[in-house]
């Protein structure tokens, strides 16, 4: 039998496609309409938005905590998180977590290593893109990031919290994230990590300036790996 997926959500949009994610792709390989069992729990962004803000990363682990165990009393076999930004707190999570988990930003570091690239553009929240989550991640594989300018880090983190947690993705958007990407190709970067997982509903790979790694889909891929191993 598959492993039971537990899903521990922060923002709506990432989540949602996550969870799509793992169903679409699991019907290529389980049948028509098949997925892994999947549990979702989600407290309100406002409640992880309030101890982020201030930097409270111990607050934010008892969060995502209560999340695991309510998914832990409904037989998840393991955890998800498709939110880069609070995997901050996870070395606060993970030795009191009653399930095992699954990292977000390891499958793209893999990733990453496999296409061969060693210089990374970082795009997501100031948080996550100032933060140590992809620096610590990347080390083992010997792979660098570049972050955006200040400016651009700033632009950037307003478009997620005010349009893509919102479920709003404008063209004028779209397009300044592609100058960001020229931007970071310019000072060398082969491609990029959408370290927000609103991102990839936004950014179109096919027009993209540099090659994407897409955290949500990967994270999503790699639960569903996870799930199907005997």
């Amino acid at each position: 039998m598959p492993k039971h997926i537990g899903i521990v959500a922060c923002s709506a949009e990432g989540a949602a496609l996550c969870y799509r994610t793992i169903c679409g792709e699991a019907a290529k390989v389980m049948g028509e309409h098949a997925h892994p069992e999947i549990t979702m729990h989600s407290y309100p962004l406002a409640r992880y938005m309030e101890f982020i803000r201030r930097g409270d990363w111990h607050q934010v682990a008892e969060l995502i905590l209560w999340s695991a165990r309510k998914l832990a009393q409904a037989s998840a076999d393991f955890l998800v998180c498709p939110d880069n930004t609070i995997h901050q707190a996870f070395e606060l999570v993970i030795e009191r977590s009653p399930l095992p988990w699954l990292h977000i930003a390891h499958p793209v570091a893999k990733a990453a290593a496999e296409r061969g690239f060693q210089r990374l553009g970082l795009m997501g929240t100031r948080y996550l893109m100032e933060g140590p989550v992809y620096p610590e991640a990347l080390k083992p594989y010997g792979i660098s990031t570049r972050l955006p300018p200040a400016a651009d880090r700033e632009k950037i983190d307003a478009i997620i919290f005010d349009e893509l947690v919102a479920g709003v993705f404008s063209e004028d958007s779209r397009l300044y994230f592609n100058e960001v990407m020229a931007r970071l190709k310019d000072v060398g970067c082969e491609a990029v990590i959408l370290g927000c997982t609103e991102l990839p509903l936004i950014v179109r790979s096919d027009d993209a300036p540099l090659p994407t790694l897409d955290s949500t889909r990967l994270l999503a891929r790699a639960a569903l790996r996870r799930a199907l191993d005997s």
